[in-house]
Protein backbone atom coordinates (compact mmCIF):
# COMPACT_ATOMS: atom_id res chain seq x y z
CA UNK A 1 0.00 0.00 0.00
CA UNK A 2 1.55 3.42 -1.02
CA UNK A 3 2.17 5.96 1.55
CA UNK A 4 1.32 9.43 0.75
CA UNK A 5 3.95 11.69 2.49
CA UNK A 6 3.11 15.54 2.70
CA UNK A 7 6.27 17.33 2.62
CA UNK A 8 6.65 20.94 4.42
CA UNK A 9 8.58 23.54 2.13
CA UNK A 10 10.61 26.26 3.58
CA UNK A 11 8.63 29.64 3.18
CA UNK A 12 11.93 31.75 2.53
CA UNK A 13 14.86 30.89 0.24
CA UNK A 14 17.13 31.71 2.99
CA UNK A 15 15.15 29.34 5.31
CA UNK A 16 16.23 25.97 4.49
CA UNK A 17 17.33 24.88 7.76
CA UNK A 18 13.57 25.22 8.98
CA UNK A 19 13.20 22.01 7.20
CA UNK A 20 13.85 18.78 9.26
CA UNK A 21 16.43 16.75 7.46
CA UNK A 22 14.33 13.64 7.66
CA UNK A 23 12.02 15.01 5.58
CA UNK A 24 14.14 14.44 2.31
CA UNK A 25 14.98 10.93 3.92
CA UNK A 26 11.29 10.12 3.48
CA UNK A 27 10.85 12.04 0.38
CA UNK A 28 13.80 10.01 -1.67
CA UNK A 29 11.51 6.77 -0.65
CA UNK A 30 9.19 8.10 -2.90
CA UNK A 31 8.63 7.77 -6.84
CA UNK A 32 5.96 9.77 -7.65
CA UNK A 33 5.44 13.94 -6.30
CA UNK A 34 2.71 15.86 -7.07
CA UNK A 35 3.58 19.54 -6.25
CA UNK A 36 2.18 22.60 -6.31
CA UNK A 37 4.82 24.11 -9.00
CA UNK A 38 7.01 21.61 -10.62
CA UNK A 39 10.11 24.41 -11.26
CA UNK A 40 9.86 25.91 -7.47
CA UNK A 41 9.48 22.02 -6.12
CA UNK A 42 12.55 20.57 -8.10
CA UNK A 43 14.61 23.42 -7.16
CA UNK A 44 13.54 23.48 -3.41
CA UNK A 45 14.75 19.59 -3.54
CA UNK A 46 18.24 20.75 -4.50
CA UNK A 47 18.66 23.44 -1.98
CA UNK A 48 18.36 20.37 0.59
CA UNK A 49 20.36 17.84 -1.01
CA UNK A 50 22.34 18.70 -4.55
CA UNK A 51 23.25 15.18 -5.25
CA UNK A 52 19.91 14.24 -5.41
CA UNK A 53 18.64 12.99 -9.09
CA UNK A 54 15.39 14.91 -9.47
CA UNK A 55 14.96 13.16 -12.55
CA UNK A 56 14.27 9.67 -10.59
CA UNK A 57 10.78 11.25 -9.64
CA UNK A 58 7.50 11.19 -11.51
CA UNK A 59 6.08 14.83 -11.85
CA UNK A 60 2.74 15.99 -11.79
CA UNK A 61 1.61 19.47 -11.28
CA UNK A 62 -1.48 20.17 -9.30
CA UNK A 63 -1.90 23.87 -8.85
CA UNK A 64 -4.90 25.50 -10.06
CA UNK A 65 -5.70 22.09 -11.98
CA UNK A 66 -5.97 19.44 -9.02
CA UNK A 67 -9.07 18.42 -10.14
CA UNK A 68 -7.17 17.15 -13.49
CA UNK A 69 -4.54 15.01 -11.67
CA UNK A 70 -6.93 13.03 -9.46
CA UNK A 71 -6.79 10.33 -11.91
CA UNK A 72 -2.94 10.54 -12.19
CA UNK A 73 -2.95 10.27 -8.22
CA UNK A 74 -5.36 7.52 -8.06
CA UNK A 75 -2.82 5.29 -10.49
CA UNK A 76 -0.06 5.67 -8.38
CA UNK A 77 -1.80 4.97 -5.24
CA UNK A 78 -2.90 1.48 -7.01
CA UNK A 79 0.89 0.96 -8.13
CA UNK A 80 1.91 1.17 -4.40
CA UNK A 81 4.62 3.30 -4.85
CA UNK A 82 5.21 5.94 -1.95
CA UNK A 83 3.56 9.48 -3.29
CA UNK A 84 5.07 12.71 -2.13
CA UNK A 85 2.97 15.67 -2.28
CA UNK A 86 4.79 19.39 -1.81
CA UNK A 87 3.30 22.89 -1.61
CA UNK A 88 5.01 25.79 -3.31
CA UNK A 89 5.75 27.53 0.48
CA UNK A 90 4.29 26.28 3.62
CA UNK A 91 2.60 22.42 4.39
CA UNK A 92 0.19 20.70 1.88
CA UNK A 93 -3.80 21.25 2.36
CA UNK A 94 -3.41 24.25 4.92
CA UNK A 95 -4.37 26.88 2.59
CA UNK A 96 -2.49 25.46 -0.53
CA UNK A 97 -3.46 22.81 -2.76
CA UNK A 98 -3.23 18.73 -1.94
CA UNK A 99 -6.24 18.47 0.08
CA UNK A 100 -8.36 17.01 -2.73
CA UNK A 101 -5.68 14.53 -3.44
CA UNK A 102 -5.19 13.88 0.24
CA UNK A 103 -8.96 13.15 1.07
CA UNK A 104 -8.85 10.59 -2.38
CA UNK A 105 -5.60 8.83 -0.47
CA UNK A 106 -7.99 8.75 2.93
CA UNK A 107 -10.86 7.21 0.70
CA UNK A 108 -8.21 4.42 -0.18
CA UNK A 109 -7.23 3.92 3.02
CA UNK A 110 -3.46 4.80 2.35
CA UNK A 111 -1.15 5.83 5.48
CA UNK A 112 -1.19 9.57 5.09
CA UNK A 113 1.96 11.18 7.16
CA UNK A 114 2.33 14.45 7.65
CA UNK A 115 5.53 15.84 8.17
CA UNK A 116 7.11 19.14 10.35
CA UNK A 117 7.95 22.08 8.43
CA UNK A 118 6.94 25.53 8.77
CA UNK A 119 3.64 26.91 8.71
CA UNK A 120 3.12 30.90 8.57
CA UNK A 121 -0.78 30.86 9.91
CA UNK A 122 0.51 28.84 13.24
CA UNK A 123 3.72 31.14 13.19
CA UNK A 124 1.95 34.02 13.03
CA UNK A 125 -0.78 33.40 15.41
CA UNK A 126 2.28 32.05 18.42
CA UNK A 127 3.87 35.15 17.70
CA UNK A 128 0.73 37.45 17.98
CA UNK A 129 -0.08 37.46 21.54
CA UNK A 130 -3.66 36.74 20.22
CA UNK A 131 -5.92 34.21 21.85
CA UNK A 132 -4.16 30.52 20.77
CA UNK A 133 -7.05 28.85 21.98
CA UNK A 134 -9.83 30.14 19.79
CA UNK A 135 -8.96 31.53 16.68
CA UNK A 136 -10.46 31.12 13.13
CA UNK A 137 -8.14 30.85 9.30
CA UNK A 138 -10.60 32.75 7.34
CA UNK A 139 -8.30 32.46 4.03
CA UNK A 140 -8.52 35.49 1.61
CA UNK A 141 -11.34 38.45 2.25
CA UNK A 142 -13.89 39.48 -0.69
CA UNK A 143 -11.78 41.57 -3.30
CA UNK A 144 -14.69 44.44 -3.80
CA UNK A 145 -14.59 47.31 -1.55
CA UNK A 146 -17.50 46.85 -0.31
CA UNK A 147 -17.77 43.45 0.46
CA UNK A 148 -14.39 43.53 1.99
CA UNK A 149 -15.00 46.22 4.77
CA UNK A 150 -18.57 44.27 5.29
CA UNK A 151 -16.35 41.08 6.34
CA UNK A 152 -13.96 42.96 8.05
CA UNK A 153 -16.15 44.00 10.33
CA UNK A 154 -17.94 41.23 10.90
CA UNK A 155 -14.73 39.29 11.77
CA UNK A 156 -13.95 42.24 14.27
CA UNK A 157 -17.85 41.98 15.75
CA UNK A 158 -17.26 37.56 16.14
CA UNK A 159 -13.68 38.16 17.02
CA UNK A 160 -14.85 40.31 20.24
CA UNK A 161 -18.19 38.23 21.08
CA UNK A 162 -16.09 35.24 21.03
CA UNK A 163 -12.69 36.13 21.98
CA UNK A 164 -11.59 34.59 19.28
CA UNK A 165 -8.13 35.71 16.85
CA UNK A 166 -9.36 36.13 13.27
CA UNK A 167 -6.74 34.74 10.22
CA UNK A 168 -6.63 36.16 7.08
CA UNK A 169 -4.00 36.63 3.83
CA UNK A 170 -4.11 38.82 1.00
CA UNK A 171 -2.66 38.26 -2.81
CA UNK A 172 0.55 40.76 -2.10
CA UNK A 173 0.06 42.70 -4.17
CA UNK A 174 -3.59 44.12 -2.35
CA UNK A 175 -1.78 43.74 0.97
CA UNK A 176 -1.91 47.95 1.34
CA UNK A 177 -5.35 48.11 0.38
CA UNK A 178 -6.31 44.98 2.79
CA UNK A 179 -4.40 47.61 5.67
CA UNK A 180 -5.68 50.22 4.35
CA UNK A 181 -9.55 49.02 4.41
CA UNK A 182 -8.60 47.53 8.24
CA UNK A 183 -7.41 50.58 10.17
CA UNK A 184 -10.15 52.67 8.52
CA UNK A 185 -12.97 50.45 9.59
CA UNK A 186 -12.23 48.62 12.90
CA UNK A 187 -12.47 50.45 16.28
CA UNK A 188 -9.06 52.32 17.20
CA UNK A 189 -8.96 49.55 19.77
CA UNK A 190 -8.81 46.14 18.07
CA UNK A 191 -5.27 45.06 17.68
CA UNK A 192 -4.23 43.88 14.66
CA UNK A 193 -0.97 42.01 14.13
CA UNK A 194 1.31 41.84 10.80
CA UNK A 195 3.42 38.82 10.10
CA UNK A 196 5.82 40.01 7.43
CA UNK A 197 8.00 37.65 5.52
CA UNK A 198 7.84 34.70 8.31
CA UNK A 199 11.58 32.88 8.51
CA UNK A 200 12.95 35.04 6.65
CA UNK A 201 16.42 37.01 7.66
CA UNK A 202 14.51 40.31 7.67
CA UNK A 203 10.76 38.49 9.25
CA UNK A 204 9.07 41.27 11.28
CA UNK A 205 5.92 40.03 13.74
CA UNK A 206 4.18 43.20 15.13
CA UNK A 207 0.98 43.83 17.27
CA UNK A 208 -0.41 47.22 17.25
CA UNK A 209 -3.19 48.33 18.47
CA UNK A 210 -5.45 49.80 15.20
CA UNK A 211 -4.65 53.69 16.67
CA UNK A 212 -1.07 52.99 16.60
CA UNK A 213 -0.75 51.53 13.20
CA UNK A 214 -2.74 54.43 11.80
CA UNK A 215 0.59 56.67 12.99
CA UNK A 216 3.04 53.52 11.69
CA UNK A 217 1.99 52.31 8.24
CA UNK A 218 4.32 49.61 6.85
CA UNK A 219 5.04 49.06 3.22
CA UNK A 220 3.26 45.97 2.45
CA UNK A 221 3.21 45.77 -1.12
CA UNK A 222 4.49 42.38 -2.44
CA UNK A 223 5.53 41.36 0.35
CA UNK A 224 4.27 37.79 2.59
CA UNK A 225 2.17 39.17 5.41
CA UNK A 226 -0.07 37.20 7.46
CA UNK A 227 -2.95 39.51 9.00
CA UNK A 228 -4.37 38.41 12.65
CA UNK A 229 -6.95 40.55 14.03
CA UNK A 230 -8.14 40.45 17.50
CA UNK A 231 -11.35 43.16 18.84
CA UNK A 232 -11.24 44.56 21.88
Amino acid sequence: MSIVYLIPCFLADDAVETIPLYTLTHLKSCKYVFAENIRTARRFLKSMDKSINIDDFIWFEIGKVEKEQKQHFINAIKSGDNIAIISEAGCPGVADPGQELIAIAQENNCMVKPLVGPNSILLALMASGMNGQQFEFCGYLPIDNNARVKKIKELEVQSLKFNSTKIFIETPYRNDQLFDAIVHNCSSNTRLCLAINITSTDEKISTKSIKEWKSNKPNLHKIPVIFLLHGS
